[in-house]
């Protein structure tokens, strides 16, 4: 099972994280499914946005632990590094719906999506740090630019969880909804109804200035973030976080 839902309504494809009885953590297989799938849609010109979203009480756990321990595959051509890009370079609106915990890249690639609707429960949070590694995804690069230097260390050096408020006030998400997914549609569906070149190079436009400076960033990051796997530092936090996961079990 790849655990991602795929459906498409009117112009816009709707793909959905569905694992819930794991808190939707990512799998290699559902990075790859997802990758294709937006790939897919790039070239597709009866969709005209996409939108992520997920079943269960959070949105993601983030990475599944125990699938990237055994196997931490980070290099170029990787399903994760795959999902990195199909996101990075998707040319059409991307728009995420957020719920419960986002942890790890599920708060990352909200920093690639041009809109994001979360329910005003979500928890969000980046323990990389925390987990012994270094951030992913871009997030280096791309949260210092947008809450400034001094919030995104704060962050990222303790590993806090912060409000779907704070994600807000930090530009992070563009609003808040009882129902982020009814929300977030309609953002797409509104969108969708736009003339779908000129939203399409107004989005080249937007992200012309970083678009390349982020390739690197984002392979420089793989880089570490793989050589961090091995350490002996992650994976004492590894064991570490598993322990703690079979005792609240």
């Amino acid at each position: 099972m790849s655990f991602i839902e795929s459906e498409q309504v009117g112009a816009v494809l709707r793909l959905t994280l569905d694992r819930p009885e794991k808190k939707n953590a990512i799998t290699q297989e559902m990075y790859q499914t997802l990758a294709n799938k937006i790939n897919e849609a790039a070239s597709d010109f009866g969709i005209r946005a996409v939108v992520i979203s997920s079943n269960g009480d959070s949105f993601t756990a983030g990475n599944d632990i125990n699938d990237f321990a055994n196997d931490p595959q980070m290099d170029s051509g990787s399903p994760v590094f795959n999902f990195l890009f199909a996101i990075h370079n998707f040319p059409k609106p991307l728009i995420a719906a957020v719920k419960g915990r986002a942890v790890g890249i599920g708060t990352t690639m909200l920093m690639h999506c041009d809109l994001v609707t979360a329910n005003p429960d979500t928890k969000f949070s980046m323990p990389f740090v925390s987990l012994g590694l270094v951030a992913e995804g871009g997030s280096s690069y791309l949260f210092p630019r947008l809450v400034g230097h001094a919030k995104a260390a704060e962050i990222f050096f303790t590993g806090r969880t912060f409000s779907a408020q704070e994600a807000l006030e930090m530009g992070l998400i563009n609003s808040i909804a009882e129902d982020e997914l009814a929300a977030a549609m309609a953002f797409a569906q509104e969108i969708a109804e736009q003339p779908p070149t000129a939203v399409i190079n107004t989005k080249a436009l937007l992200k012309s200035s970083s678009h390349e400076a982020l390739n690197q960033v984002i392979l420089a990051e793989g880089e570490l973030f793989k050589m961090a796997t091995q350490s002996e530092e992650a994976q004492m936090a590894f064991m570490n976080f598993l322990a703690k996961k079979s005792k609240v079990k």
